[in-house]
């Protein structure tokens, strides 16, 4: 027995569903058309990087770092859902709650484990601890540090996903981050492109 009651089983069976976020490539690099795009699993173990090396903000490190490898882990049974997707906020807030179920689930009845991945899960969707916001800057950080690495890479312009996230960055340290990523695009991809 594992943590809580967690048989062997059923952490073998719960790990092996997140290989799917091991496979699953980012939506939104996909319709970019960049070739070799990042899993959503890569997406979320750079943000727990981000987390630990913060520094000291008046923030649980710790949590911090729990809340970006929990973030995205629905998208493990619902995919990657981008907002170009046709598929609307609260829909997709269902179709990622009835998955965080599933995975308590399979975890087992009442396992602290399912508990806590469904209280981080929340916890960072409602955005409303200094620790959900900051990793919400993460999330939004670590999308246009990966743009502008595929933009220097693959001499594509990813404009759209820097338009997406001005001005929404809520901590001190995600605008400071934010602005030293953007200063480091190329020069040719520091402005918008009319279609």
């Amino acid at each position: 027995m594992l943590r809580s009651g967690i048989s062997a089983a059923k952490a073998v069976d719960f790990l092996q569903l997140l290989q799917n976020l091991k496979v699953t490539k980012r939506t939104g690099w996909i319709r970019c058309n960049v070739k070799g795009p990042e899993s959503i699993a890569d997406h979320m173990y750079r943000m727990g990087m981000m987390s630990l090396i913060a520094g000291d903000l008046g923030v649980n490190t710790d949590r911090c770092i729990r809340l970006s490898i929990v973030h995205d882990v629905a998208e493990a049974i619902v995919g990657d859902i981008t907002p170009n997707d046709g598929i609307s906020k609260e829909e997709k807030r269902r179709l990622e709650a009835n998955a965080i179920v599933t995975i308590q689930e399979m975890l087992g009845p009442g396992s602290a484990a399912g508990e806590e991945i469904k209280e981080l899960f929340e916890e960072y969707e409602e955005g409303q601890t200094p620790e959900a916001l900051l990793v919400k800057d993460f999330d939004k950080l670590e999308m246009i540090l990966q743009a502008q690495e595929y933009e220097k890479a693959q001499g594509l312009n990813l404009q759209e996903f820097f338009e997406s996230t001005k001005g929404k960055f809520k901590t001190e340290l995600g605008q400071s981050w934010a602005a030293e990523i953007v200063a480091r695009r190329q020069p040719e991809n520091q402005h918008s492109h009319a279609s």
